[in-house]
């Protein structure tokens, strides 16, 4: 089920939350809406599903136009931030809701609706909680119920809103990539709303970039990472260090760093500011004379560079050729 979005606009009040927005969502894609706060992500995901209206344009789901369409006429499964489950009800119930819930005419039979469950709840493996309540489960395991009961209604399109935002990182990293292997297997049109980087790095097939209601870029994780189109978007998907080399200023990825303890020519001086172990790697920030900013390298903790090195000692750097060959240059 693919998804076209044509000229779409929306304010709140004097707030411009989208500025013409055009996007081409294919089918069976996993695309993530990326972007800060306020930069109306979640107001276009919003709008797709049918929860909010735009002012003008409109919303096509194959060809169709939705536009006009009540969100329970869209068929979309919406996956919310924080689960939305109903305490009172245990997992199978939960799951069986959406079900039960359809027009008489449309309404499996029980014996279907359990058969149904039973299968969402082994494809979220979780088929053993069945008779559990949401107050028993972890934070994880809620949120696969709530993408099962999503899916119950067998939805033309999955729409997620920060659907991990409330999990501690541990959690985000394992579900993440759980997502990523159920949407193999369900291979369902999907949208999902995220402010991490890493995140839809991680899991979508297509990334759009967003920035105060417009959209900056739109493409697979590679190219957005590798060919930003705007310094925000170079910004956004990473920390970058800046270095002003006489007039030619240079824009640069930690980890694009190359280190020496030894002066080398055309390397630059830095002090040792902080020296910090981030599991397989160590991150050195420096200090540099006529700059503000200091200049963060990300490098292997077996460098030779680290051997000995203490904060308040010179070290040797300079980015290294692929860092200037991707660097976005400022005005």
């Amino acid at each position: 089920m693919s998804i076209e979005v044509r000229n779409v606009n929306k304010r709140f009040g004097q707030f411009q939350a989208l500025n013409s927005i055009n996007l081409d969502i294919h089918s069976g894609e996993l695309v993530a809406l990326l972007g800060p706060s306020g930069c109306g992500k979640t107001s276009l995901l919003r709008i797709i599903a049918g929860l909010e209206t735009p002012d003008t344009g409109s919303i096509a789901f194959h060809g169709e136009d939705v536009s006009g369409h009540d969100v329970r006429d869209r068929n979309v499964g919406f996956v919310f931030q924080h689960y939305a489950l109903f305490r009172h009800m245990t997992v199978f119930d939960n799951v069986a809701f959406g079900l039960r819930m359809k027009p008489k005419k449309q309404r499996p039979s029980e014996a279907v609706i359990a058969q149904k469950v039973h299968e969402l709840l082994g494809l979220v493996q979780l088929d053993w909680l069945a008779d559990r309540y949401p107050e028993q489960l972890s934070g994880g395991q809620r949120q696969r119920i709530a993408l099962a009961r999503a899916l119950a209604v067998e939805p033309r399109v999955l729409l997620l809103d920060e659907p991990f935002g409330a999990l501690d990182a541990k959690v985000r990293k394992e579900l993440r990539r759980w997502l990523a292997r159920l949407h193999e297997d369900v291979h369902l049109t999907s949208v999902f709303v995220t402010h991490d980087q890493e995140e839809a790095m991680e899991v979508a097939d297509r990334i759009v970039v967003m920035n105060k209601g417009v959209i900056e870029q739109v493409g697979t994780p590679a190219e957005v990472y590798r060919n930003p189109a705007s310094e925000f978007v170079y910004d956004f998907l990473g920390d970058a260090n800046r270095l002003q080399l006489g007039d030619r200023p240079l824009v640069f990825r930690p980890h694009e760093v190359l280190l020496s303890r030894e002066a080398v020519a055309d390397y630059q001086i830095g002090e040792v500011r902080d020296i910090r172990p981030l599991g397989a790697i160590t991150r050195v920030t420096l200090r540099v004379n006529g700059q503000d900013e200091p200049i963060e390298a990300e490098v292997g903790n077996d460098h030779a560079s680290l051997i000995g090195v203490q904060r308040g000692a010179t070290l040797y750097f300079q980015p290294c050729p692929v860092a200037q060959r991707y660097g976005v240059a400022h005005a």
